[in-house]
């Protein structure tokens, strides 16, 4: 087993968590409410938009592995301080008024990225990857998703188990006191979740829901993230201590397995 009970326990909470709160972020803004600050959505195809999605995640990698390598760690900072306060607001703003959603995604941003703590850090992921979703639900069809969940998957084996660069990213930011996931430390020890690992499902079962029409408060909504948690728990039972998975592929199996079984209950 790969952590404690409790630690495993948590952190499933907590993945849970980010996923009902990203759906509800991703349904208000997907059904008429705008973006605040005029955050626009790229234009693209949406049949082929895993290509663009998939790409830019490729620079981005990129990007932070060179910073990271040669320990421009403040522009990192920076760079992701930003990143964090546009998502919060996004997100908060369904919760609050815009003023107040301005307020607090400016002080929990800076809290989370100078003076982290652990609960202010998944506090703060809990809401970013709804933001996400809301942004980018209406450019993916389910089969656009399906193949962009393949991709990474494949990317995530690769980045893992054959050039190991992912692991360095990880370790690197951890080095930078900033990471990219949910973070739980315990006994001299830390459980990680990698932020793609809680982003990529949420999309998927965002755009589940947006194609068959799902709401809320309906049970079917919540068959995907169910089943995506489930084999990141298979994972972690068969995980051993101090190794590093690509969780990609479990998590894009159980959504995979979650759209059969919404097939069928439809």
């Amino acid at each position: 087993m790969k952590h404690k009970w409790w630690v495993i326990s948590l952190l499933l909470l907590l993945f849970i968590l980010a996923q009902v709160i990203g759906l509800i972020v991703s349904v208000h803004y997907t059904t008429g409410a705008d973006l605040p600050l005029g955050i626009e959505r790229p234009e693209v195809n949406p049949e082929t938009s895993y290509i663009s999605l998939f790409l830019i995640l490729l620079v981005a990698t990129g990007m932070v592995l060179i910073l990271l390598h040669f320990r421009l760690f403040l522009l990192w900072r920076i760079w992701f301080l930003v990143s964090v306060f546009l998502t919060l607001v996004i997100s908060f703003g369904v919760f609050f008024s815009a003023s107040v959603a301005l307020v607090f995604a400016i002080i929990f941003s800076v809290w989370r990225v100078f003076k982290p703590n652990p609960i202010v850090h998944n506090l703060t992921e809990l809401f970013i990857y709804g933001a996400l979703a809301a942004i980018f639900v209406p450019l993916l069809t389910l089969f656009s998703v399906s193949a962009l969940l393949i991709l990474i998957s494949v990317y995530d084996y690769i980045a893992v188990r054959k050039t190991a660069h992912m692991i360095k990213l990880a370790k690197s930011q951890g080095e930078a006191k900033v990471f990219a996931g949910l973070l739980i430390p315990y006994e001299n020890n830390v459980a990680l979740l990698g932020g793609g690992d809680i982003g990529f499902p949420l999309l998927f079962a965002a755009v589940s829901m947006n194609t068959f029409g799902l709401g809320m408060l309906d049970w079917r909504a919540y068959i995907i993230p169910v089943c995506a948690g489930l084999l990141l728990f298979a994972l972690f039972v068969k995980g051993e201590k101090k190794k590093y998975y690509p969780a990609m592929p479990y998590v894009s199996l159980g959504c995979l397995l979650g759209l059969v079984i919404l097939l069928l209950v439809l």
